[in-house]
This record gives structure tokens, C-alpha cells and sequence, in this order.
């Protein structure tokens, strides 16, 4: 389920701390909260006071349980960008606003090899992967590449981990090799082969090592099923990245590579396969989105050469041509009912961005100088970025750019509030920006994270420094910033406190 919430009378609940738990109906009538709702003596009619108290109790009821829904997703961290994907979480003065090597950690944990995946969190329990050789090998450096990836992959044996640590004490719970033998695929000198972040719904944890398979483990570490994947040529060889999700009983993988492009769906209990449809694309790197709004639940994937959405059968519902970027990486998000799609690879003149209704149905593509159209509710021609997902916070929509400059719009209309701002002369960016307490934090690679106030009018408030290699989107669960280093695992809370 993609939100990450269960009941407590569903499976996989003994998994969920009892203070994480939904809050349950107050049905007995000694916890009943009844509001003093009144009616006066001339206008009443018998049974019409006991049916408004009634009706206000029903709604007392259904509001506190859509906050103890919120409250539970919120709590957990499950997949890339968090349980609804935008990488927004609610005020919470448990999270920290100021962080360096001392200030505000709570815990420092190293995980060896190298992977750009962001921590996955249910519960007490952080799942982070990682690979690492057993020969020296090149290794992931700072700022932008042109060209080709390395033609041949590395040379001797490598290691495909999963660790999970404790989320209030970083203590390392288990870990689990899922692969190991010589890489067949090569990568782009930036990426890693462990950039797809792990998913969870609470029950089991699913693993994606994008060219090799998916793997899937119980909390206590052990090996449930693997599926394993044929790999593809990847364009200029930079493999693969694009993180699975998981709704309803099924995990959802995009695999768009230079060869057999495609989209499936496993059995989350078996690991069977459900459905696969083919994609006329060529290598992209999103992570898939679940948008599950008042007609329908649908998968919504960007592409090089058309966006699209398919329904939980894997059936095409609606596609248009975006004339996205050559390299397409954001990964399609929803806020406040509109859904976002984009793309900007910075030496490519088509950075476009897309704002678009629910309720689509087959070929939305604008018309030549159209900007909107029925579902399409606002667009842009070169706003896009390259790397980094963007967010929409307060109503407002933030674009960081791998070269350091952030851009804001009015997220319902794609009205510009202010333009390329630039941090830092030579700060550069791969992981997506996050915002809590009215603050939007932008994390560079050198491990500065810059903390802006989140309003019509650019204001750095501060800038907290780490002084590591940085390129993994921070998580955040339980009043925990955690933030992936080169090396480590970070954990930062208010005051330092476990």
C-alpha cells in the first residue's frame, strides 16, 4: 500500500510500533466525544437532535481517523521521497533546522561500498543497500559529467548488500548479501549499483539492484523471493536507477533501457509475476508514481519520448508527447491534486515541466503552442531540472538545478515568484530538495545543506555543513533527518536526542 499505513487488524500490524498504530474508534460510550451541538425548543422534531448529535459524532470520528492515517504515514519512510512521494512532511518539532558533525546527531553508522539509495524506514527499522568491490575501483566524484559512461564494467567481485540498522539507536539489526560475482553492466562514473531505493508496506522489504533483480526480505532479514531481471544496454552506459513502488498487493518496477524497454508487476507475497507491458522508450531514470485520486489508482511513469499513466492491470490510460529532455530523471509527483511531471537535462533546450488534472483518458499531448488544455493545467518550455525531483510546498513550487541555482513558482498556476538564485559559485546538486517547519533544505554534494525560508521572497536562513560527499535524498521519519553519506548513515534529531 502505497501510503505505508495498516490497520491494526491487518497483516504486517505486529511490524508497527504500538505508538504508530491508528488510533482506534471510540465506540465505547464512556470515551465518547459528542459535541454540545443544540437545537432550539421551537424547531425541534422528535429524533432530529439525536440524528444531528449522531452525524456529528460520525464526523468527530472520521476526522480523527484521517489524522491518525496521516499521522501513521508520516511516522514511516517507505519508499524514495517518502510515503506520498513529494518529499514534504508536516511541522514536527522533533526535526532539526541545524546539523553539522556534532551538532543535533544523534548517530553516525558506516555502511561500506557505494550506493546513492536514500534509507527506507518502517517502524524501528532502516533498510539502506550498498555494493562494494573487492578490488580498488574508480570512484564516485562530485559535479557534472559530459560524455559516455565507462565502456566495461569494473573488474573482480563485488558485493550486493542490505543492511538494516535501528532507527533510534543505528545499531545494525541484520545484513544479507543478495548478490555477489563480477558486474556485467557498466556505469556512468556517478551513478552506483545500488541508486534504486528500497520499498516497503510494512510486511516485507523489497530490493531493487536495477540490471540484476528484486529481491525481497521479512523484517527479521530473511529471504523471501527473487526475481531476477535480464540486463539491458543502458544509454551511453550509465545504468539504471529508477526505484520500484509498491500498492495493493504489487511491486511496480520500470526497467527503460536501449533494447526492451518495460514496465511489470510482481506478486508482493510471491514474487510472481502479474503483468508486463512494454515500452516504446529508451533509457530514463524516474522512479514510477502511484496517484490515487477520486476515479481511479494509476501508475504514472515518465518518458523520453511520452509520459504516461497505466492502471493497476498495467493497461495504457492516457500518454502525451512532453518533448522531455534527453536524459529524464525527476520522478513524476502529486500536490494539492495536480500531478507534476519534468525533465532538464542542462545541455538539452527542452527542460519542460507539466502540471496536469486527474481523470485523463488516452492522447492529452498540447497542441503546438498550446501551454494547457483540458487536463494539462500549466506548463513550461525550459524549467525543468536535471538530477533533483522538485517539491511544492505552501503552495509553492521549488526547482533546484544541479549547478546551484533554486527557481520558485506558484505551484496551481506556474506563475514565476523568483528566478535562478544562486547558492554557491561551484556548488552542484544530484540529491532533491525537502522542506519541514516552513524551512526548504538543498543538500550539494560537498555535504552543505542550504536552508531557505519557505515564502514569496528568497531568504537563506543558514547553511549546515557535513563535509562529506553527499548525492542520496535524505529520509525522514520520527522526528529523524537521515542523511546518506559516502560512507555513513547520519541521524539528526532536536537537540541530538535518541
Amino acid at each position: 500500500m502505497e501510503r505505508g499505513n495498516v490497520g491494526a487488524d491487518q497483516p504486517g500490524c505486529q511490524n508497527v510500533p504500538d505508538q504508530l498504530r491508528p488510533v482506534p474508534f471510540p465506540w465505547r460510550a464512556d470515551l465518547e466525544i459528542i459535541p454540545d451541538v443544540t437545537v432550539p425548543h421551537h424547531m425541534s422534531v422528535p429524533g432530529v437532535s439525536n440524528i444531528v448529535s449522531k452525524s456529528a459524532h460520525i464526523l468527530t470520528l472520521f476526522l480523527t481517523l484521517i489524522c491518525a492515517q496521516q499521522t501513521l504515514a508520516q511516522e514511516n519512510w517507505p519508499r524514495f521521497r517518502g510515503a506520498d512521494g513529494t518529499g514534504v512532511v508536516a511541522d514536527d518539532p522533533r526535526l532539526p533546522e541545524v546539523w553539522d558533525e556534532k551538532t543535533n546527531l544523534a548517530w553516525k553508522t558506516a555502511i561500506p561500498g557505494w550506493g546513492w539509495s536514500s534509507p527506507c524506514v518502517w517502524g524501528d527499522r532502516v533498510f539502506v543497500t550498498s555494493v562494494h568491490g573487492e578490488a580498488e575501483y574508480e570512484k564516485p566524484k562530485k559535479g557534472l559529467y559530459n560524455g559516455r559512461g565507462r565502456s566495461r564494467p569494473p573488474e573482480g567481485v563485488h558485493h550486493w548488500m542490505v543492511y538494516c540498522l535501528s532507527l533510534k539507536s543505528g545499531q545494525l539489526l541484520w545484513k544479507h548479501e543478495a548478490h555477489s560475482g563480477q558486474p556485467k553492466i557498466a556505469r556512468h562514473p556517478k551513478n552506483t549499483y545500488a541508486s534504486e531505493t528500497p520499498t516497503t508496506d510494512g510486511q516485507r522489504v523489497y530490493v531493487l539492484f536495477g540490471d540484476l533483480g528484486l529481491y525481497c526480505y521479512d523484517f527479521t532479514g530473511k529471504p523471501l523471493w527473487t526475481h531476477k531481471i535480464q540486463a539491458e544496454k543502458s544509454l551511453s552506459d550509465y545504468g539504471a536507477a529508477a526505484s520500484p513502488i509498491v500498492h495493493d498487493g504489487q511491486v511496480v518496477f520500470v526497467y527503460d533501457n536501449q533494447t526492451r524497454s518495460y514496465i511489470a508487476s510482481l506478486d508482493a507475497r510471491t514474487g510472481q509475476q502479474r503483468w508486463r507491458t512494454p515500452r516504446d522508450e529508451t533509457s530514463t531514470w524516474a522512479t514510477p508514481f502511484l496517484w490515487k485520486h477520486e476515479q481511479r489508482a494509476e501508475i504514472v511513469v515518465a518518458g523520453r519520448k511520452r509520459n504516461r499513466a497505466y492502471g493497476l492491470d498495467g493497461k495504457l490510460l492516457w500518454s502525451f508527447n512532453g518533448r522531455m529532455s534527453v536524459l529524464t530523471i525527476p520522478s513524476p509527483f502529486v500536490a494539492d491534486g495536480l500531478l507534476y511531471l519534468t525533465s532538464g537535462y542542462f545541455q538539452d533546450n527542452k527542460r519542460p515541466v507539466f502540471a496536469l488534472s486527474p481523470g485523463a483518458q488516452g492522447d492529452i499531448t498540447l497542441e503546438r503552442g498550446q501551454t494547457s488544455n483540458d487536463f494539462v493545467r500549466w506548463s513550461l518550455r525550459k524549467s525543468g531540472p536535471y538530477n533533483t525531483s522538485p517539491i511544492v510546498y505552501r503552495g509553492l513550487y521549488y526547482t533546484l538545478l544541479d549547478r546551484g541555482f533554486i527557481t520558485c513558482h506558484d505551484a496551481k498556476t506556474g506563475k514565476l515568484i523568483y528566478d535562478r538564485i544562486r547558492f554557491a559559485p561551484g556548488a552542484t546538486f544530484t540529491a532533491s530538495p525537502w522542506a519541514y517547519n516552513g524551512k526548504v533544505f538543498c543538500l550539494n554534494e560537498d555535504g552543505d545543506t542550504y536552508v531557505i525560508d519557505a515564502t514569496n521572497n528568497y531568504k537563506l536562513i543558514r547553511t549546515n555543513s557535513l563535509d562529506a560527499l553527499c548525492a542520496a535524498t535524505p529520509s525522514i521519519a520520527q522526528g529523524r533527518l537521515l542523511i546518506r553519506t559516502a560512507d555513513t548513515i547520519c541521524c539528526f534529531t532536536q537537540d541530538g536526542a535518541q
